[in-house]
């Protein structure tokens, strides 16, 4: 392994220590933390390949910051991105849990764990508002776009089917446009 593959395992190991560490509630409240790491601070990945990871990484089986790590350190370092991003980002999880399962017994039913975790939740339901919002003025350009999201939400709210069932039809209602805007546009020629 390079000096630079190296340093760079390192850099990547510790953007997503960070992110593991510094970041509650898991998953979707990750997000903004994540993109301001790779894609604002470090620049690993633009915008959009930002969004196609997120959207490869919540299809998939799994924890979001973990499959996004593993796509993050594929794209820069291969299976060594792999490696360093996936321990980086797992790391504070595990030694945070092996912590508390060893002082657990002493803990118990303390109110200052149970005020703490009463704080975390509404900081956790913020975090998710903001990078559904920040996500949004970035995706939703267009009528198409707003409609979409629209739809699924509402049928996200009123039916709560399984979100594969809901990213196979968005997919497939995405692809069904692509097709006929192209038909369209060879039509015209």
């Amino acid at each position: 392994m390079g000096k630079r593959s190296t340093l760079r395992a390192i850099s990547l190991f510790g953007s997503f220590f960070k992110v593991g560490a510094f970041t509650f509630g898991g998953g979707i409240a990750m997000l903004p933390v994540i993109e301001r790491e790779i894609v604002e601070q470090r620049q690993w990945l633009s915008t959009e390949e930002f969004v196609d990871v997120l959207a490869i990484a919540q299809s998939g089986p799994g924890a979001i910051a973990i499959n996004t790590a593993i796509l993050t350190g594929h794209k820069l370092l291969g299976l060594k991105g792999v490696a360093a991003a996936t321990a980086g980002v797992v790391a504070p999880s595990f030694l945070i849990i092996l912590s508390i399962a060893a002082l657990l017994p002493q803990a118990g039913q303390s109110p200052i764990l149970n005020g703490f975790f009463q704080g975390v939740r509404p900081a956790v339901v913020a975090l998710i508002a903001a990078a559904a919002i920040k996500l949004g003025q970035k995706l939703l350009v267009d009528k198409f776009s707003l409609a979409l999201a629209g739809g699924a939400l509402l049928i996200s709210t009123l039916l709560n089917p399984h979100p594969a069932v809901l990213i196979l039809l968005a997919a497939g209602i995405g692809l069904g446009r692509y097709r006929f805007y192209h038909k369209a546009k060879q039509d015209k020629r």
